[in-house]
């Protein structure tokens, strides 16, 4: 019987047990598995190639230069057709450029119309909007936010419920409320009462403000808590230096309301020299040529572009400020 040497069977080697299985960088990546990852209508490996980045730049400039023209062409065709004769702007097919750039139309509709006293009506009616809405809406989302009263969710559930009511379903119980003010029986008709009351309650507004407002860290308001700081010094000093974002927004958005409505200044704002500039162009359009009445269109809605090409980074940092919290 020959002698025969066991070798001991040597130990099969540990796995990793950690993700990836020991390996740097991960196990590799199965092809199905990276094809589920890739959920788009063209992969990213399609957009790394030649053939690739050219149709994803030409499709891209045309989409952006589709939509551009779309949301231009609007206030292109308001701005030409002033310069245009009445003659042109009744031609058919309508030509697409003008014949004259004869810029005195607008002199003529400033004079005529006299925007000057419609525009300083509705700058009043604006600005005033404007202070009432943040003394009455940054109150409320500050206490709705920080100060939690009792039954503040039931309260801003209401405020909430109000934006799904169709404007012209109150219009004539709001009517009814200035006509006759409840308790002191105020008459608040041609007043700018009448325009800045209403607009300083707002429902979007109070909302927007608490979501800000609810996204401040609570330990910087209880260390003004601790140094004495009473609800009033806090709102003043920490809340509103922080939350000027949203602030613009808010700010912004009152004013552009107000200059833009049409209904409600008709209807409670009946006397001429009290009108705003809406509400003055359409009262004088029958008897203006219709490319007075369109330059008169052009120089109303001036202010409310400069507004919002100088002021556009605020609104979207405003509207996107709250959205996380800490």
């Amino acid at each position: 019987m020959s002698n025969l040497t066991v070798q001991p069977a040597r130990p099969a080697p540990v796995r990793s047990q950690e993700p990836g299985g020991g390996k740097r960088g991960g196990r590799p990546r199965r092809p199905r598995e990276a094809a589920r990852e890739v959920r788009s209508l063209v992969s990213p490996h399609t957009l790394t190639t030649p053939h690739g980045r050219l149709i994803y730049r030409v499709v891209l400039t045309a989409v952006v230069l589709l939509f551009t023209a779309v949301f231009v062409f609007p206030l292109y065709w308001m701005v030409t057709g002033a310069l245009k004769t009445p003659e042109e702007l009744a031609q058919i097919p309508p030509s697409f450029f003008p014949t004259s750039f004869d810029l005195g139309v607008y002199a003529e509709a400033w004079d005529q119309l006299d925007l000057g006293l419609f525009l300083t009506n509705t700058v009043v009616y604006a600005g005033g909007a404007w202070l009432f809405t943040l003394a009455v809406d940054v109150s409320a989302a500050y206490a709705l936010s920080k100060l939690r009263p009792v039954l503040g969710n039931v309260v801003l559930g209401m405020m909430l419920a109000t934006l799904m009511i169709p404007p012209m379903v109150i219009l004539l119980p709001a009517y009814l409320t200035v006509k006759d003010m409840p308790i002191f029986g105020w008459d608040l008709l041609n007043t700018p009462w009448v325009i800045w009351l209403p607009a300083a309650a707002n429902g979007f507004f109070v909302f927007l403000l608490k979501r800000f407002f609810d996204s401040i860290p609570r330990e910087l308001l209880e260390a003004a808590q601790i140094d004495g700081a009473s609800p009033v010094r806090i709102l003043w000093s920490i809340v509103l230096p922080v939350s000027r974002p949203i602030l613009g927004v808010v700010s912004i958005l009152s004013v552009v309301n107000v200059w833009k409505d049409f209904v409600w200044p008709l209807l409670v704002l009946p006397d001429g020299e009290k009108m705003t500039i809406s509400v003055g162009i359409a009262s004088l359009s029958a008897q203006m040529p219709q490319n007075v009445l369109i330059a008169s269109l052009v120089i109303a809605s001036i202010p409310t572009m400069i507004v919002f090409f100088v002021f556009q980074r605020s609104i979207m940092a405003g509207l996107t400020a709250g959205s996380l919290k800490g």
